[in-house]
């Protein structure tokens, strides 16, 4: 077994670890290595769905904090608690900020590593659908 095999078989396994261990920032780390190997070619099945379920977890989390704060601080603007409402605008933009950085990052690793790389029309379609996920991810709060 070469070293990059290796390597990637050790990030797949540290991956299922992160998700074990709920700690699917890490995860996204471990994935991301095995799809930017140089000779990796077309990701597992397995592999692909890791990836999937990483950032989906990630971005979820953001997404909810989102809707939340949104919704606190539509509350707090029709009671006119405009000190408030500053302060939520501001955490508001910080969330925003992580989820523009994390659709971002997905979208940059599609385009330049797993379209291309895809030949079988269902890992092709697979990837055309995540990349239609993020950007509907990024519209729902730059919209």
């Amino acid at each position: 077994m070469s070293t990059a095999e290796a390597t990637r078989e050790e990030n797949v396994y540290m991956a299922k670890l992160a998700e074990q261990a709920e700690r699917y920032e890490e995860m996204v780390e471990f994935m991301e290595k095995v799809a930017k190997t140089a000779d990796v070619g077309e990701l597992t099945v397995e592999e692909r769905n890791l990836l999937s379920v990483a950032y989906k977890n990630v971005i979820g989390a953001r997404r909810a904090s989102w809707r939340i704060i949104s919704s606190i601080e539509q509350k707090e603007e029709s009671r006119g608690n405009e000190a408030y409402v500053a302060s939520i605008k501001e955490y508001r933009t910080r969330i925003e900020t992580e989820l523009s950085k994390i659709c971002d990052g997905i979208l940059k690793l599609l385009d330049s590593h797993l379209v291309p790389s895809a030949t079988a029309a269902e890992s092709k379609v697979f990837y055309l659908k995540m990349k239609g996920d993020y950007h509907r991810y990024l519209a729902e709060f730059k919209a």
